[in-house]
């Protein structure tokens, strides 16, 4: 089979994205090109995101993001054999961006649009860097979303579990900014915590004793927030201790999914967790997913650390994952807030 080659648009936050990916199911793929403009100095006065801020900036340069992909790749939209986008979830104003610049270049250029999941992308990077083979069980953590699931097919998920409110990227930024540390604070927390004693505050583990794979943050982040407003805390130790908890939390509720992920797939003799998401590029949380994987006979695949964060190289891939299946999409597609992965869970 030739190789399929796509173009990738993903809008659906703070990152204005485009890359062009090539390659076949199941993988690795070639990734030709992985432009990123990052808004994070017009968010930072504001300490997150603003999504009126954040859909104008897109507006004004996706255009010039999409040229500079085709370029680096040295490559012209008639060579393109597909265009996928982001079509949710995210936020609104930015997925429609994305979302009406796909359109038009599928019209003008009369290539098929595919329409893509945003956590499709973070779910597949895996197949796109290192070929894992379906199924495999995935830990998708960033700063919107925290969930397990087994992924069965490139569009086939069967919900474990996610969080009951808070996610832990989250959790993350809101105790950096409780902390007095600059945006965006989930590695600024990771990097005041490496010198910072984990054992000396006792926090919260919510969701430890109950069965299941769902989690919840929400109380320890009050607890954060009870800490950090008494005198005299050591800044450093209360990170860590906070890190060493999201870790705790992190390891049980992936240990009770493996369990469960055994139990659905027995044939797997040999399997995979995947950690995808903003939050898999922090190394504490990597190196205890990697004891945890080892310990229950789990192989784990992260993804470099540039590719679990936003970026359209996976959204191309997710696309391409469609597109080599027969999937296309309308111009009539619309943008969509919220889209589950798994749609029988909602």
């Amino acid at each position: 089979m030739n190789p399929i080659t796509i173009l990738g648009l993903e809008t659906s936050c703070d990152e204005t994205a485009a890359a062009v990916v090539r390659g076949n199911p199941p993988g690795p793929g070639a990734i030709l090109s992985n432009v990123i403009f990052s808004q994070t100095e017009a968010h930072a006065p504001y300490g997150g995101v603003v999504p009126e801020i954040a859909s104008r900036a897109h507006l004004e340069i996706l255009d010039g993001i999409v040229e500079r992909a085709l370029s680096d790749a040295r490559i012209s939209l008639k060579e393109i054999d597909a265009i996928a986008v982001t079509a949710g979830p995210g936020l609104i104003g930015g997925v429609m961006v994305g979302l009406t610049m796909a359109k038009g270049l599928s019209m003008g250029a009369g290539k098929p649009l595919v329409a893509v999941n945003h956590l499709a992308g973070h779910a597949l990077t895996a197949r796109l860097t290192h070929a894992v083979a379906f199924p495999y069980l995935l830990l998708l953590v960033s700063g919107g979303h925290c969930q397990l699931l087994a992924v069965r097919g490139a569009e086939d998920f069967r919900l474990y579990g996610s969080t009951l409110d808070d996610a832990a990227g989250e959790a993350f930024d809101k105790t950096a900014k409780m902390l007095g540390l600059p945006y965006p604070g989930g590695p600024e927390v990771e990097k005041l915590a490496s010198n910072g004693n984990a054992k000396r505050y006792p926090l919260p583990r919510p969701m430890l004793a109950r069965a299941g794979c769902d989690f919840s943050f929400s109380g320890l982040k009050t607890a954060m927030r009870q800490l950090i407003e008494t005198p005299d805390i050591n800044k450093a130790d209360a990170a860590a201790s906070f890190q060493a908890a999201v870790i705790d939390i992190l390891k049980n509720r992936t240990g009770h999914a493996m369990a469960r992920f055994r139990g659905d797939f027995p044939e797997n003799e040999n399997p995979t967790l995947v950690v995808a998401g903003g939050v898999a590029a922090n190394q504490d949380i990597g190196d205890g997913l990697r004891a945890l994987a080892g310990e229950n006979g789990f192989a784990l695949c992260v993804p470099a650390p540039a590719l679990c964060t936003d970026n359209a190289a996976m959204i191309a891939w997710a696309g391409l994952e469609r597109f080599a299946a027969g999937a296309s999409d309308p111009v009539s597609t619309g943008p969509r807030a919220r889209w589950p992965l798994d749609a029988s869970a909602t």
